[in-house]
């Protein structure tokens, strides 16, 4: 399923959208993150998201290399934090490995 909203987002610089963090609350990820050893399960909000919503670590060499993958663009981020909340959303329902079916 392809979701795509128009957005605020530029296509030519491609930045976030201040105070969105949607990346850092939706998806999970697996591999350890300063004060979260084991990682950060779906839908919880990571310890390194600051109070505007903004990554502590963007730039710093703990950064978790999933979250350096994630780059803004239009479909991903919506017109709004609550768009990009469900599109992520979606995408790590469907990218469970309980969902993912071998071919």
């Amino acid at each position: 399923m392809t979701m795509f909203f128009p957005s605020p987002v530029s296509r030519e610089t491609q930045t976030c959208r201040p105070e969105c963090g949607a990346c850092c609350v939706a998806p999970s990820i697996n591999s350890p993150i300063p004060g979260m050893p084991n990682g950060k399960p779906a839908n919880v909000r990571c310890v390194q998201l600051g109070i505007h919503n903004e990554c502590l670590l963007f730039g710093q060499p703990d950064r978790p290399s999933f979250c350096g993958g994630l780059k803004p663009n239009p479909e991903m981020c919506g017109n709004s934090r609550q768009e990009a909340l469900l599109w992520l959303s979606l995408m790590e329902a469907a990218t469970r490995p309980d969902q993912v079916s071998e071919k």
